[in-house]
């Protein structure tokens, strides 16, 4: 059995072990090899080729803090993410999407950094992958960014109401209250990102729109950042028709997970006929993400590798 031994400085010791010992428990459950912190001095014990993990993992969260970051439990996904990705932690961590009173937004993992870099650089980027990566809040985020920099000059966001069959017109009360239910989550979004009290200026001004994608029909959406979410559950026709309402000085983001299709088992997605039609277009991006980039609870990766486990876990093609 092989021993390292690494001296640290005693506020960078600290930062390791995390409140109540939380990053080091954690850092512990991601390694083989044993791990002690006995005032500045961390022990790593186990066979040599599980220590070399164990130490890099180490290595790179000891300069994370040396530079300044603050860690926690998650700051350990991240850094994971990022090695098996070949990438620099740090370059990851450091990209910051949006700050708002304290609360800071940025990728957590290489694919989510890919997806942000993919967001700035190309007009159409589709996030596909499971729930708890971050595809929506991210995109939601960018979205702010954008508007308060003014390049952009609004907002819109759409999900497909496929459980109404888009005509909500039998749901009681205003177009707000039939649709409330269906893009909820949009607007906990927005309403992480913004003051409530700016976020309903910018719905009473019309600079931020959220509706069903039956309400795009016959537009050109110029000057926006329009944003797609639960795409799985549109049909190829809804795909198109939502696809080719960009305008100038546009950009969209398209997100969805293929394995949770609401539609009727013989209607195909326009999710799944779009990566077909699309892949390899000049300024469209499909970004692809897994198990490994949720960043929910570590039960919802082991639920999401679960369910990737069964055969043909979507609709019928």
């Amino acid at each position: 059995m092989a021993r390292r031994t690494l001296n640290l400085e005693n506020e960078v010791a600290a930062e390791l072990a995390g409140s109540g010992d939380s990053v080091l428990r954690a850092l512990r459950e991601r390694t083989t090899s044993r791990v002690h912190l006995r005032g500045n001095q961390l022990t790593l014990e186990g066979e040599e080729s599980e220590m070399d993990e164990a130490a890099r993992l180490v290595d790179e969260m000891v300069g994370l803090i040396q530079d300044g970051h603050e860690v926690d439990p998650s700051t350990l996904d991240s850094v994971e993410s990022a090695i098996r990705a070949d990438q620099d932690p740090s370059e990851v961590l450091e990209d910051l999407v949006w700050e708002h009173r304290g609360k800071k937004v940025m990728p957590r993992t290489a694919t989510q950094k890919e997806y942000v870099d993919s967001i700035r650089s190309e007009t159409i980027t589709f996030g596909i992958g499971p729930a708890g990566t971050g595809k929506t809040f991210l995109a939601v985020a960018m979205a702010a960014s954008a508007l308060v920099k003014g390049e952009v000059q609004r907002i819109i966001l759409t999900r497909p109401a496929v459980e109404a069959g888009e005509s909500l017109g039998f749901l009681p009360g205003d177009l707000q209250a039939k649709v409330d239910p269906y893009l909820r989550p949009l607007f906990d979004a927005l309403y992480d990102m913004l003051d409530p009290d700016r976020v309903n200026a910018f719905f009473a001004s019309g600079v931020i729109e959220v509706a069903p994608l039956a309400f795009m029909r016959g537009r050109t959406l110029n000057d926006a950042f329009i944003i797609l979410d639960e795409a799985q559950n549109t049909t190829p026709e809804q795909m198109k028709m939502f696809l080719t309402r960009l305008g100038y000085n546009s950009k969209m983001v398209v997100t969805g997970d293929v394995t949770q299709i609401d539609l009727p088992s013989e209607r195909r997605s326009g999710l799944v006929t779009v990566s077909e039609v699309l892949e390899g277009v000049e300024d469209v991006r499909f970004i692809r993400f897994g198990g490994e980039d949720v960043v929910r609870h570590h039960l919802v990766q082991r639920i999401v590798a679960a369910y990737a486990e069964l055969p043909n876990p979507g609709k019928p093609e």
